[in-house]
């Protein structure tokens, strides 16, 4: 496969191989708008004190972010798929430039919702064609290509709550203002990456009907039952992360009277080990197949989770960045093992399957701060820690031998 490598300022040429610089730079992009996303659950705790929210009012505001984020993926992946937008990519940070600028001076329940779905509204615009882009400059290393891209989003979600901690807790709400430079700069590296993809394009014929030389050798009953599965391992894998990062603050300042600004810090340490995870499952998923990855990513978290309860404050951070670390490095293999099942619809796999992470995670925030005002913080961690079980399932994944088409 040859791609085109550009340097931000340098002039194209071809060259086989992995285009690293244009996966560094998505990587770099996707810890940009991630760590704005973060920064939303992250400043959770000063909305509940500026305006006075429920559990139930925080988890809304979660669930029409996650599904802004995600009901539109699959239908941008979709369109990608036969009109590819190189400058999407740059249009969508500008949606979320839009929503952080609104979010800053927000001052009812109703502004606060509508300027994160305007930010939803650029991540779903961002992940689709982005996660198309980490394929084509893959060189064939898609596990490790995709792992780079997403391990620049995991790297953004640890930031964000680390920054909340030092700009937003101390300066206030206004100060989510501050985070509209990283918007601007993410959307000025994407024009550079969208003339690469422009240029790829034309140059090498990459047209929707020809992106593919490959497809999957399973059967089409085969190929749904396994991404199924695949779906039952994202619910398994968002409903606990979305209980960590929207509730694991709460639940650190109830049981162990910590301070707002330490239980940030806590959450940035479990958020950095999700991104070291993610790293580690992309090298392991391209040497030793994607299967055994996913099972061991979700089921392997299984005894970690199941004590996390019931620890004292140092072994709860110790096990809880075990768990982020053990638990990260199943998207990558999940999302690429259901691109190689359907290997001509990359856009719109990628779209459903990054939906899918958004969509599940807003509906678990939403589910357990309804269930925390009804029974307690502690009472649904004790209910989340249960869920990794369901990563038995990945055993039943058949192995995906592609086939020339």
């Amino acid at each position: 496969m040859k791609s085109i490598l550009i340097k931000l300022k340098g002039h194209p040429h071809v060259q086989k191989g992995t285009a690293y610089t244009i996966l560094f730079a998505m990587g770099f992009c996707h810890l940009l708008n991630d760590m704005i996303q973060s920064v939303i659950p992250a400043m959770y705790p000063v909305l509940k004190d500026n305006f006075g929210f429920t559990f139930a009012q925080i988890g809304i505001i979660t669930l029409v972010f996650q599904l802004t984020s995600s009901v539109f993926q699959p239908f941008v992946g979709q369109y990608a798929d036969r009109r590819p937008q190189p400058y999407s990519l740059s249009a969508g940070m500008c949606f979320t430039l839009t929503g952080l600028l609104l979010l800053a001076f927000a001052s009812n329940f109703f502004l606060i919702l509508l300027a994160v779905a305007i930010i939803g509204c650029g991540s779903s615009v961002f992940h689709p064609e982005a996660s198309r882009v980490a394929q084509i400059a893959s060189g064939g290393r898609k596990s490790l290509a995709q792992s780079i891209f997403q391990v620049g989003g995991n790297g953004g979600s640890a930031i964000g709550p680390l920054l909340a901690a030092l700009i937003i807790i101390p300066y206030g709400q206004h100060a989510v203002g501050w985070f509209s430079i990283a918007a601007l700069l993410a959307s000025a590296i994407l024009v550079r990456v969208g003339y690469w993809y422009k240029l790829t394009l034309s140059q090498t014929g990459m047209s929707h009907r020809a992106q593919q030389t490959t497809s999957c050798n399973l059967s089409k009953k085969a190929i749904r039952n396994a991404l199924i599965i695949l779906v039952i391992m994202l619910f398994s894998k968002y409903f606990f992360i979305s209980c960590m990062t929207s509730y694991f603050t709460f639940f650190l300042i109830e049981k162990f009277g910590i301070t707002v600004q330490q239980s940030q810090l806590c959450l940035f340490a479990f958020l950095a080990a999700l991104a070291i995870g993610t790293l580690l499952g992309g090298f392991l998923g391209d040497r030793y197949g994607r299967k055994y990855v996913i099972l061991f990513s979700i089921l392997g978290a299984a005894p970690f989770t199941l004590v996390l309860p019931y620890l004292n404050l140092f072994w709860t951070l110790v096990i809880a960045v075990i768990i982020g670390f053990i638990i990260a490095s199943a998207f990558s293999a999940i999302l690429v093992y259901a691109t190689d099942l359907k290997p001509d619809k990359v856009g719109m796999i990628s779209g459903i399957f990054f939906g899918l992470m958004f969509g599940l995670g807003g509906i678990g925030s939403a589910f357990f701060g309804w269930l925390a005002d009804e029974t307690s913080i502690e009472f649904i961690f004790k209910v989340s820690t249960l869920l990794p079980l369901l990563g038995i399932i990945a055993g039943f994944l058949p192995n995906i031998k592609p086939s020339n088409r």
